[in-house]
């Protein structure tokens, strides 16, 4: 493999990106999927590596997220999720620690493959940097909570942060979903809702914030997510791997 490729399956190329020009295409793939009007860029580009799945065949970027290393909890208050919840309570996490941010995929494509090669990538990149905690901002489209609601009583029931590590409110405009639905889910209804990327959040054995933000700025609703690593149920850590080693 090329030097800073992280894997290859099929069509699709995962790699670390370099340099300047490589940043303002993930910056473009993100505008388009995130239907803003001005180019999505922020000052944590300059400190995260990007990661970039490319269809080799088309000479396309098709996919891309971030990823910022710290090393333990003293450093979680310098992260993008940080701006929006207040994460003390993670303060005192020992173990690296990555925030994994602006996962997109091109709005055009529709291919279940390239969901599969970058937690691929993410893994590789997890395992090479000795990372113990995962964690970013779930994205629900939209600000209305009411076609949500069967996910967040899931969220609710299953899902929450163990107390240690639950983020607390700090954003001035928030769902405060655990507090306020009493429903019992519908587990189709709350799985259809469920965004592509939290629910394989989920399957890692991941944990959310008990509230949900309402971000008017990017149009969507989104929880503060976290994996811990050793956590992962050892059958989709396998699968994770196998996927990262290019078995499947």
């Amino acid at each position: 493999m090329a030097s800073g490729t992280l894997l290859s399956k099929g069509r699709y190329c995962a790699r670390v990106g370099r340099g300047a020009g490589d940043i303002l295409a993930a910056q473009h793939l993100r505008t388009r999927a995130f239907g803003t009007t001005a180019l999505d860029r922020d000052t944590f580009d300059d400190f995260c590596a990007h990661i970039l799945i490319e269809d080799t065949e088309a000479d396309q970027l098709v996919c891309c997220f971030r990823m910022l290393i710290m090393e333990g909890g003293h450093e979680v208050s310098n992260s993008y999720s940080a701006q929006y919840y207040d994460l003390s309570a993670l303060g005192d996490f020992q173990g690296r620690m990555v925030e994994m941010g602006r996962f997109c995929i091109d709005p055009a494509l529709n291919d279940p493959d390239v969901l599969r090669v970058a937690w691929g990538a993410m893994t590789t990149f997890v395992d090479g940097n000795g990372i113990e905690m995962l964690f970013g901002c779930s994205s629900f489209a939209g600000t209305a909570t009411e076609e949500y609601l069967d996910a967040f009583a899931m969220l609710k029931h299953r899902h929450l942060a163990p107390k240690c590590w639950l983020p607390r409110v700090k954003a001035p405009d928030v769902f405060r979903y655990a507090a306020r639905l009493r429903r019992k889910p519908d587990a189709k209804k709350a799985m259809l809702g469920m965004p592509p990327l939290l629910r394989t959040y989920l399957m890692m054995g991941g944990w959310v914030s008990d509230h949900a933000v309402v971000d008017k700025q990017m149009n969507t609703l989104h929880v503060f997510t976290g994996v811990e690593i050793q956590s992962i149920p050892p059958a989709r850590k396998k699968l994770l791997r196998g996927v990262a080693s290019g078995v499947t």
